[in-house]
């Protein structure tokens, strides 16, 4: 019979890209948020920051160089329009992208918004050993990916495997 496993609490990021939302009218950050607490994590810092490639590209990597944070979720900016620049943001910092994240999301969304799903660009990856989700800004894509996605990768006792247990061995050379 196989051991049960323990939850392993990680540090976890949330950054909303948006040149509109505010603390009070942020209910993606705060959805995402309100879930990885429940869900036993550490909300270790959130933050808004404008549609800039730059500005997002800055505020990741300071989260991805930090030892208390073990994965950044971003949401907005994902989209097709002039300002979505969250994929080029972050691909940049990226070591690693796993190509699957968005394939599945995608998938999962068409059940939920049909063909409007092909506008999305969410992507996952891995930068300093360091998991970046980054999802559509709808507080509906955020519950979708949250739930149907993310928590199970991100529980150490997901079976048959989880991102969870990559983790001590992300920086091996």
């Amino acid at each position: 019979m196989a051991k049960e496993r323990a939850f392993v609490p990680l540090g976890i990021a949330v950054l909303t890209v948006s040149d509109t939302r505010t603390d009070e009218n942020d209910t993606s950050g705060k959805t995402l948020s309100e879930r990885l607490v429940e869900a036993g994590h550490r909300l270790a810092e959130k933050a808004i920051v404008r549609d800039d490639i730059y500005a997002i590209r800055a505020i990741v990597s300071r989260w991805i160089a930090d030892p208390e944070v073990q994965v950044v979720i971003t949401t907005g900016g994902t989209g097709v329009t002039g300002r979505d620049g969250t994929p080029e943001a972050v691909k940049a910092l990226l070591d690693k992208e796993l190509e699957g994240f968005g394939e599945i999301f995608r998938a999962i969304s068409y059940q939920e918004i049909q063909t409007s799903t092909i506008q999305s660009r969410a992507l996952c990856g891995v930068a300093n050993a360091t998991f970046i989700f980054c999802v559509p800004g709808s507080s509906g894509a955020c519950r979708t990916a949250w739930d149907k996605l993310i928590r199970q990768q991100l529980d150490h006792r997901t079976q048959p495997c989880n991102i969870v247990e990559l983790m001590p061995r992300l920086n091996e050379v």
